[in-house]
């Protein structure tokens, strides 16, 4: 290890508890719950680390938006997103320790929110401080940290476009990244689209007696056999007409590239504790390219204790589909609702709640092949590169409004257990992560 390494990993373990503060407040989107808190919080931390400018940003509705900016030695600009809410922590009876009080258990760091996505924002507020304190900011830095991410971040797009000019970047690291589950480090370029929406139906004014199931209609049935007729059982593919139609294949580069992932199947069943096979043979190629239909949750009927025999009056799904690149989510939702009428099952409601497209930056940016040079100092040959992460994100703005190559670098590892009780980093990938965002941001003013 470099002496440069083991001061700046050394640094990050000493100073991680500067921003404690941070885990401590409840930012709950989905409750409303510490948004103003934590804000302020951001606000006052972007401040005391001397941002030339910190602002709240209100004036396109919903949660505010912290944006700073710091002076660095050259003029290369780099963007920083991350998001300060939070999932609800429930159950709480899950936890181990209390999710908003932070708590070091032998290498982990545990905490609601730590792995997605405070943590990471922590890192780059510490590297901040560690270049105040040896010499200044190589780069200039700017900061988006917005407050419902966890909810659609349905407002971004509308900040991003109304806020251009003091956006401008020549590149943007975002949230989320770090190592696989064969614990090797990634650079994501990209992410998956998404498009979340509930189905209803209601076939009475009121639950029957369950004796008269002999010809009383079941919503709960109804429900879930027209969710059945979007999929078939045998290959799970999904029979909605069109529905992979607009799937761009990869090009010849990419798919070498996905052949080079890590998957490690035993390892994934492992940590998930999944008790039935795969549902493909192809996961590497599906996470990257391929799109879904899930049945997020159910509900209908009694669903207390004891016994209750009655026919539901009504039944609703919550569902979400991960869109490839090129998909459009409005589109799917057109598809969907129209299939659904022709299956006979046009008295469903369906209600859109989120939709995100996919972005990719090219394979080719200068920028994506900086930090995989860069990264494969700091963790080695393992290093992969990763063409869209299997989740989403409101990466497109910043990608087609601003024009910026965006990559996913971060500090969580497989096991971190994002929206899951005791949530955590490894305070060793803090430490590490910590020195790789110092070298790249020192490699990028070299290239400058």
């Amino acid at each position: 290890m470099t002496e440069e390494r083991q001061a700046v990993e050394q640094y990050a373990l000493e100073h991680w508890a500067d921003f404690k503060e941070y885990l401590e407040h409840p930012s709950i989107s989905a409750q409303n719950t510490g948004i103003q808190e934590t804000s302020d919080y951001l606000v006052r931390t972007f401040r005391e680390l001397g941002a030339k400018n910190v602002e709240k940003w209100d004036d396109q509705g919903g949660n505010p938006v912290v944006f700073a900016e710091f002076k660095g030695q050259s003029d290369r600009t780099v963007l920083f997103y991350n998001h300060y809410d939070v999932q609800p922590p429930e159950p709480l009876t899950e936890w181990q320790s209390d999710p908003f009080k932070p708590t070091v258990k032998g290498n982990h760091l545990v905490a609601r929110g730590v792995c997605d996505d405070k943590g990471e924002l922590m890192v780059r507020l510490g590297v901040v401080k560690f270049f105040n304190e040896h010499g200044g900011l190589p780069v200039n830095l700017k900061f988006f940290v917005e407050g419902e991410e966890e909810t659609g971040s349905q407002h971004v797009e509308k900040y991003v476009d109304a806020h251009q000019d003091q956006l401008k970047a020549d590149a943007c690291i975002w949230e989320g990244g770090g190592k696989n589950s064969a614990d090797h480090f990634e650079v994501v370029a990209g992410v998956r689209g998404i498009v979340s929406f509930d189905v209803h139906v209601k076939t009475a004014e009121a639950d029957v007696h369950s004796s008269l199931a002999s010809y009383v209609p079941n919503a709960a049935w109804r429900l879930v056999e027209g969710l059945a007729s979007l999929r078939n059982p045998k290959t799970g593919r999904i029979t909605v007409h069109g529905f992979y139609d607009d799937i761009t294949p990869l090009s010849s580069a990419k798919e070498e590239a996905v052949q080079k992932m890590d998957f490690a199947e035993a390892e994934v069943k492992k940590t998930y504790g999944l008790k039935q096979p795969l549902v493909t043979s192809h996961p590497r190629e599906e996470v990257v390219n391929g799109t879904t239909l899930t049945i997020n949750g159910l509900s209908a009927g009694y669903e207390g204790t004891g016994v209750k025999t009655i026919v539901p009056k009504e039944a609703t799904a919550k569902l979400d589909c991960r869109l490839a690149p090129n998909q459009d989510p409005e589109d799917i939702m057109t598809k969907l609702r129209r299939q659904l009428s022709e299956n006979g099952y046009d008295d469903f409601e369906v209600q859109l709640n989120v939709a995100e497209d996919a972005w990719r930056t090219p394979m080719d940016n200068e920028f994506v092949q900086t930090a995989l040079q860069t990264a494969r100092v700091v963790y080695g040959p393992t290093t992969k590169y990763v063409p869209n992460t299997a989740g989403g994100g409101p990466v497109r703005p910043f990608g087609e409004l601003l024009k910026l190559p965006v990559i996913m670098v971060g500090v969580h590892y497989a096991k971190s257990g994002p929206h899951a009780p005791n949530e955590h980093l490894r305070l060793s990938d803090y430490a590490e992560g910590s020195y790789f965002l110092v070298k790249l941001l020192t490699d990028l003013a070299v290239d400058d």
